[in-house]
């Protein structure tokens, strides 16, 4: 097949104009085209009034060699590259080691179905519940301030990926093209077709809880083991190679090859990782707070008249600014039409994050508005003590509890207020989406100074941007912290703890990814780290 790139087809064009612009762009009739798939579909807004759709299509010839040399100078048109996943390895008969995965987020997730698969028959260790109980303690906290610190956001089946926007995409290189495997075993699972293709993807929260719930029982299919409740306590390590896990409950579980895939807020878990002596180092990541805007005044700053159009949805955005004082305030997990959520998974400190749905339908566009800090901004010598990044953020979050009312509630300020510096007592056109509340106060006192400074100079800046982005009655609402793992559990080529063989750090806790997309991949590329040394020992 051939692959043909950039072509243009106006935003109203009806369905049936696809074959006939092929046709024309190949310069083939049209009986010479056998069948065609859409590769991905993208959109160029930056005429608002004329958007155009951008197709990457895959063809089908009747004689695809004289095509391709009459086109072999259009960098357009070029060989469609294999696709398919191919396993590295197969589990050897009578193979009595099986290997484990702690955590169960998207990483933990695509690992452990990926060693089913190959039938290493893993077992699964995930210290929260099954999803459809977690969401339950999750609802617990949006609704009536009460959290369970082992179910919550960030624990249990799902990961913290659960409650997002499910967003599909990343800026990973990806040649052998893993990110297809991920989203192809989301299709399995009950994800829509159409992530694929559009330039975009996203499943949404409710199709997530069900997606996560059919991987779980085809990796117990596939003679997976999955256990909840299963909190690893310890790492059994003995002359620098692991040799299994203990649970709290006491029970140890022998294996030589275990996967660490335990997310970017297991802080008892990155504490125990240490102290075991395995090799952590503190890396940058980045604070501050989310900020909510009608939808509509966003569709209107993207897509002028074409606001609306179902085709192009709800209006995103990417946004980043260089400031005065050396820092970059930028957007981050922008989620349109969704809902800012309380997302700490300790108790006495308030977290935001961000969700939406599938529809995207909700009032409000929010993203958050973060700050990027290097080790060095943390308390202490991060060289002697490399977890000081998650006294950092701690301190606050903590701080953004005390600010909401010591009840959950967050802090929270309209934009025209936060700009002026003073606090804010009343809200205004916008109504927050943040459960179980917001208490309207100052955010100073909820981030550092420089991140105050970068954020007010950045505002106006995103405003020139998307006008109406500075509007007064937007909220910001704090604090965001969990933006990436304040650690990085250091591996070298064959994806192996530097200093203890057997374990295996991967997706976004050990800080090799960030997203759904990258995380699962990343779990790809360690299970088959663990087939390979599996099947060669």
């Amino acid at each position: 097949m051939l692959r043909l790139t950039e072509l243009k087809l106006p935003l109203d064009h009806p369905p049936e104009a696809l074959r006939p612009a092929l046709c024309a762009r190949l310069g083939i009739a049209d009986d010479e085209l056998i069948g065609y798939t859409v590769f991905k579909r993208s959109h160029d807004a930056r005429k608002k009034s004329a958007i155009v759709l951008l197709y990457q299509i895959d063809v089908e010839l009747r004689d695809e060699a004289r095509v391709a040399a009459r086109l072999k100078d259009d960098r357009h048109v070029v060989p469609t590259p294999d696709m398919d996943y191919h396993f590295v390895a197969r589990a050897p008969e009578g193979l009595n080691e099986r290997p484990v995965v702690i955590g169960m987020g998207p990483c933990g997730l695509m690992a452990g179905l990926l060693l089913a698969q190959m039938g290493f028959r893993p077992i699964i260790l995930e210290r929260g519940k099954a999803v459809r109980e977690r969401t339950k303690d999750t609802w617990g906290l949006w609704r009536k301030h009460v959290l369970d610190p082992e179910s919550n956001v960030q624990f249990g089946e799902g990961g913290a990926g659960t409650f997002s926007d499910g967003k599909l995409y990343s800026q990973i290189k990806d040649p052998n093209f893993l990110g297809r495997k991920v989203m192809a075993e989301f299709v399995k699972a009950g994800a829509p077709e159409e992530i694929m293709y559009v330039s975009k993807p996203h499943i949404g929260t409710f199709r997530l809880v069900k997606m996560v719930e059919n991987m779980r029982a085809t990796i117990r299919e596939l003679g997976g083991e999955i256990r909840f409740g299963a909190r690893v306590e310890r790492l059994q390590i003995a002359n620098g190679q692991v040799e299994g896990v203990e649970l709290a409950g006491g029970e140890r579980i022998a294996s030589r090859h275990v996967v660490l895939a335990i997310g970017h807020s297991a802080r008892d878990t990155f504490q125990m990782i240490h102290d075991s002596g395995v090799y952590v180092e503190a890396k940058p990541f980045a604070i501050g707070f989310r900020i909510e805007h009608p939808q509509t005044l966003i569709d209107k700053a993207r897509f002028g008249p074409n606001a609306g159009n179902e085709l192009l949805g709800a209006a995103d955005y990417k946004l980043v600014h260089h400031c005065a004082n050396g820092r970059a305030a930028y957007s981050f997990c922008m989620c349109p039409g969704g809902q800012v959520v309380a997302a700490t998974s300790e108790p006495g400190r308030v977290v935001t994050n961000g969700m939406s749905q599938y529809s995207r339908a909700e009032r409000n566009a929010n993203s958050a508005l973060v700050v990027n800090v290097e080790p060095e901004d943390f308390p202490g010598d991060y060289r002697q003590n490399p977890l000081a990044g998650v006294d950092f953020q701690r301190h606050w979050e903590s701080q953004a509890f005390l600010a909401g009312g010591s009840n959950y509630d967050a802090p929270a300020q309209r934009v025209g207020d936060f700009l002026a510096g003073r606090p804010s007592t009343v809200l205004g056109q916008v109504d927050p989406s943040y459960q179980p509340g917001v208490h309207m106060t100052d955010l100073s006192t909820c981030a550092p100074a420089f991140v105050i400074d970068a954020l007010r100079e950045a505002i106006p800046a995103f405003d020139r941007q998307i006008h109406g982005f500075a509007m007064a009655d937007a909220v910001l609402t704090g604090v965001e912290t969990r933006t990436s793992s304040p650690i990085r559990i250091k591996r070298g080529d064959n994806f192996q703890s530097i200093n203890t063989r057997g374990l295996y750090p991967a997706g976004e806790g050990a800080g090799y990814a960030g997203g759904i997309l990258s995380a699962g991949v990343d779990g790809i590329k360690v299970a088959e780290a663990v087939a390979r040394a599996m099947t060669q020992a």
